[in-house]
């Protein structure tokens, strides 16, 4: 397994790989395909429980879905994604929510969106023993605020406030970088000046490493952004099984003789 010290000194060497996963059955597949880092992110909200965003997630749900990633991954390290003011408002709860996910959980690292207001909760978390991977740019727990998803940093000002703050996070102790949704030069010019590995979803090719939502990834998803890739058509592969065992009850083809047993010695019950 990874560790964070390892990923950390991955940056710039060879690229490092995350998808997310939120059940046992998918985070063992994604942990023995060898991907680097399992996200279990806020995502599920969106992706997976049938919210129109990931506000809605809670502590206890996303701890709910760590623990079963965690329980089916061997090798992948597991980052738990902190909800939707689960972090930021109170220091304490901020410290004991992340906690939960490591020593409850399994987690070895949890993601913070993050801001000028969790640039000292990094140091502490840091100092405490927790792991944390920051993300800037398009930060989708924002959406209320931003009224969408917009690219973020396509002005000087913007560009550089998300560079200010990404060397903050590092000072502070941040052992990688989420760049989501921002220019491809900017995630370039970020990436070459830290130290920490950078991790792109949407930020085009020269992070060190890159993201994607499981169910895009596979093509599960019915719409997934322009900036994702389908790499299979898992929707349509399980609509098709789903529409073969549909015609297989209808036509009592099955359940067949080798889908069934019968007991020879059981009396006659009438």
């Amino acid at each position: 397994m990874p560790t964070v010290r390892d990923l950390r000194e991955q940056a710039g060497d060879e690229p490092i790989t995350m998808l997310t996963a939120y059940d046992a059955p998918t985070a063992a597949i994604v942990d023995d395909a060898g991907v680097d880092i399992i996200l279990v992110g806020d995502s599920v909200g969106n992706v997976s429980l049938g919210h129109e965003t990931t506000v809605p997630v809670t502590v206890d749900g996303i701890a709910h879905h760590v623990g079963a990633v965690s329980r089916a991954t061997d090798d992948a390290l597991i980052v738990a994604d902190m909800p939707f003011l689960s972090f930021g408002v109170d220091e304490k709860d901020s410290l004991e929510n992340a906690g939960r996910m490591l020593k409850e959980e399994g987690a070895q690292a949890v993601k913070l969106e993050s801001g000028p207001h969790t640039i000292e909760l990094t140091e502490k978390m840091a100092q405490l023993g927790i792991p944390v991977m920051a993300h800037l740019g398009l930060t989708p727990q924002h959406v209320n605020q931003y009224g969408g998803y917009p690219r973020q940093g396509t002005d000087q000002e913007a560009a550089e406030r998300i560079l200010e703050l990404a060397l903050a996070h590092e000072e502070a102790g941040a052992f990688s970088l989420v760049l989501e949704h921002v220019p491809s030069n900017l995630a370039a010019e970020i990436t070459a000046a830290l130290e920490i590995p950078t991790i792109g979803i949407g930020a085009g090719s020269d992070c060190d490493g890159q993201v994607l939502v499981v169910n895009d990834a596979v093509g599960l998803s019915e719409w997934s952004p322009s900036f994702s890739k389908q790499f299979g058509n898992v929707r349509e592969e399980m609509k098709s099984a789903i529409d073969d065992y549909i015609s297989a009850v209808e036509s009592e083809s099955f359940p067949a003789a080798e889908h069934s047993h019968e007991e020879s010695d059981l009396d006659e019950l009438y």
